[in-house]
């Protein structure tokens, strides 16, 4: 289990880097008029909240891979939930380059 915790949290640093350029990025294009959007994700991205800046999907993810760093038994459900929603992060910010 320490090992899937690991590798999640590895995956999570480059993806917070990632976050913070884009949401940079977004800032720009706010500035300049663009950007006109509630949320990044839709609501069945499977985060329980909206936000137009990846840094709190980002640290929503990060929280969800600590409750599970600190469970000591591994919950498969948690498991799946913090890996979709990393792969939603991950495949967004793939796009938004």
């Amino acid at each position: 289990m320490q090992a899937v915790i690991e590798k999640l949290n590895e995956n999570l640093k480059l993806v917070y880097r990632q976050a913070l350029d884009a949401d940079k990025k977004l800032d720009e294009l706010q500035q300049q008029g663009h950007g006109k959007f509630q949320a990044l994700f839709a609501q069945d991205a499977g985060f329980d909240f909206a936000a137009k800046r990846f840094k709190p999907y980002v640290l929503d993810v990060a929280a969800d891979v600590e409750a599970l760093s600190q469970s000591e038994q591994l919950d498969e459900a948690k498991l799946k939930k913090a890996v979709f929603k990393l792969q939603q992060l991950i495949q967004l910010l793939a796009t938004f380059k």
